[in-house]
């Protein structure tokens, strides 16, 4: 008995070494990029697997539209300067939908977003769910709302293959991303939902109305200076 105490002790006691290694690691690996720009995504390899390529420059932040980031923000998280990376705000609102046989409708922030676009998989499983959290607080606290914006313009996909501000507004309006005007970039954030199946270039009339929507909640954030912390 004695024996299998001393056994069980040791095992536990590696498996805290391990635990708090894979911590450390998980740790550093959020602060490096807070400095280094992430060089592809889980994402972004499995299209170039699929497609055969794949469309990613980066630029950081001042490179890039105020306009976008001001759309960006308005059409995915118009909260984005007043939360630590979880809008219980709109989870509320969307819990509340949801109760009243309403059409379900994801609350995740930019943060979360960026912090699975930037560090895990796509699928909606609860393991990734979690990772997801706990790397929204890493990011919340180590890099500050300007690099999460930096990083995220950099890696969302918009469009098939497309993936990042500057491939783009390359691809759909040909021109660089610090060049895109309100409309152009109210329209590149009205795809974001569903990036493989709208056309910014030549939009519905439903991404149309979602970006005028768009920019006009991306002037309100100008004026009231809610984009303070990330321009």
């Amino acid at each position: 008995m004695a024996k299998r105490r001393s056994l069980l002790a040791r095992l536990l006691r590696r498996a805290l070494w391990l635990a708090l290694i894979a911590a450390a690691l998980v740790v550093g690996w959020a602060a490096l990029y807070r400095v280094v720009d992430p060089p592809t995504t889980v994402l972004i390899e499995q299209e170039r697997r699929r497609l055969g390529q794949a469309a990613q420059t980066w630029r950081p932040l001042s490179e890039i539209s105020p306009h976008l980031a001001r759309a960006a923000a308005a059409a995915e998280d118009a909260r984005f300067c007043d939360h630590r990376g979880f809008d219980f705000v709109e989870i509320e609102a969307a819990r509340a939908r949801a109760a009243a046989g309403g059409r379900l409708r994801g609350a995740s922030t930019i943060s979360q977003q960026t912090a699975k676009n930037a560090f895990l998989w796509t699928d909606r499983s609860w393991t990734r769910k979690a990772l997801e959290a706990g790397f929204t607080v890493l990011i919340e606290t180590l890099w500050g709302k300007r690099r999460i914006m930096e990083v995220y313009l950099n890696v969302a996909e918009f469009g098939e293959g497309v993936f990042g501000a500057e491939a783009a507004a390359r691809r759909w309006f040909d021109k660089g991303a610090d060049a895109l005007t309100p409309t152009e970039a109210a329209r590149l954030a009205a795809i974001l939902p569903s990036p493989r199946t709208r056309n910014p270039a030549r939009p519905s009339d439903a991404v149309a109305r979602r970006a005028r929507a768009i920019a006009h909640g991306a002037e309100t954030l100008r004026v009231q200076r809610r984009d303070r912390c990330f321009l």
